[in-house]
C-alpha cells in the first residue's frame, strides 16, 4: 500500500493503554483528577484574587493572570482526555481531535514559556531600573508584550501542526503517549518524510534555550547579584530559585522528550517526561508564585472574609 493511501485512510489514533488492569486505570484515574482539581483550584484562585483586588492591578500580577489562563488552558487539553480514557477503557482518539489537541496544547505551552520571559524581564527592569519602570513596564507595554507571547504559541502552533499532520503515516496509528504528541507522531511518519518537521522542531527549540538562558541571566546575574544587601540577594534567591527550578523541570524535560535519540527511548521514559513538562507545572506553578507572596494571600484572604460576611448576610 503507498503512502498516500495509508494517510487517506488515517481517520483515529490509538493512544497509549493508562493500565492493564481496570484497578490501575481507576487508580491512574484518581491520580489525575486530582492534579487537575489542584490545578484549576490553585489558577482559579490567583484569576480571581488578581481579577478582583485592585491593589494586584501591576505589571507583575498581570502575567501571573495570564500565566495562570494558560496553565488552565494547557493542562485541560491534555488530562481530562486522559480521565476519560481510563474511566471508560478507551484509547481511540480522532485524527481530528488529534490535530486539535497538539495545536491547542503547542499553542498554549509555547505561549506559557514566552510569557515566563516576559515575565523575568520584568523583575529584571523592577530591580536593576527602578526609575525606569514606570515607563519600560507601562499598561501598552505589558499588553503588548502578554499579546506577543500568545501569538507566538499560536503561530508556531500553527506552524508545527501543519506540518506534522501533513506527513504521510505509514507505519500503523498507535501513539505511544497518553496524549497527541508530536514525536511520537513522527515515530509513524515515513523514514524520509519526517525530517522536515524534526528541522522545525530543532529551529523552535534552539529559540526556547535563547529565552531559557535569557530568563536565567535577568534573574540572576542582572537582577538577584545587583541587590547591595546580602540580606535582600537572600530573599530574592529564596523567592527566584523555585521559579528558576520549575522552568529549569519543564524546559529539560520537554527538550529531552522531542530530542532524545530513538535508541533510549522507552513508553516508561516518554511517559514521565510528558507527565513532567506538560502536567506538573500547570499544578505546581500557582504553589510556586504564590507561596512566599504576601500581597496575592493577603488578597486571597480578603475574598475569603468577604464571601463569609456575604453567606452570612444571605443567612
Amino acid at each position: 500500500m503507498d503512502q498516500m493511501s495509508n494517510t487517506s485512510i488515517m481517520t483515529e489514533f490509538l493512544l497509549l493503554a493508562s493500565a492493564d488492569t481496570r484497578e490501575l486505570q481507576l487508580l491512574t484515574f484518581w491520580l489525575f483528577l486530582g492534579i487537575y482539581l489542584a490545578a484549576l483550584l490553585g489558577n482559579g484562585l490567583i484569576i480571581t484574587a488578581v481579577a478582583c483586588d485592585h491593589r494586584l492591578h501591576t505589571p507583575m500580577y498581570f502575567f501571573l493572570l495570564n500565566l495562570s489562563l494558560l496553565d488552565l488552558g494547557s493542562i485541560s487539553t491534555t488530562v481530562p482526555s486522559v480521565m476519560a480514557n481510563c474511566l471508560w477503557d478507551t484509547k481511540a482518539i480522532s485524527y481530528a481531535g488529534c490535530a486539535a489537541q497538539v495545536f491547542f496544547f503547542l499553542s498554549l505551552i509555547v505561549g506559557e514559556y514566552c510569557l515566563l520571559t516576559a515575565m523575568a524581564y520584568d523583575r529584571y527592569v523592577a530591580i536593576c531600573k527602578p526609575l525606569h519602570y514606570g515607563t519600560l513596564m507601562s499598561s501598552r507595554a505589558c499588553v503588548h508584550m502578554a499579546a506577543a507571547a500568545w501569538g507566538s504559541g499560536f503561530l508556531n502552533a500553527l506552524l508545527h501542526t501543519a506540518n506534522t499532520f501533513s506527513l504521510p503515516l505509514c507505519h500503523g496509528n498507535v501513539v505511544d503517549q497518553f496524549f497527541c504528541e508530536i514525536p511520537q507522531i513522527l515515530k509513524l511518519s515515513c523514514s524520509d518524510a519526517y525530517l522536515r518537521e524534526a528541522g522545525v522542531v530543532v529551529v523552535s527549540l534552539l529559540g526556547v534555550s535563547v529565552c531559557f538562558i535569557f530568563i536565567m541571566l535577568s534573574y540572576i546575574f542582572r537582577a538577584v547579584l545587583r541587590i547591595p544587601s546580602q540580606q535582600g540577594r537572600h530573599k530574592a534567591f529564596s523567592t527566584c530559585l523555585p521559579h528558576l527550578a520549575v522552568v529549569s523541570l519543564f524546559v529539560s524535560t520537554g527538550m529531552f522528550a522531542y530530542l532524545k535519540p530513538p535508541s533510549i527511548s522507552s513508553p516508561s521514559l516518554d511517559l514521565i517526561l510528558a507527565v513532567l513538562y506538560s502536567v506538573v507545572p500547570p499544578a505546581v506553578n500557582p504553589l510556586i508564585y504564590s507561596m512566599r507572596n504576601q500581597e496575592l494571600k493577603d488578597a486571597l484572604w480578603i475574598l475569603g472574609k468577604d464571601h463569609r460576611q456575604y453567606e452570612c448576610r444571605r443567612a
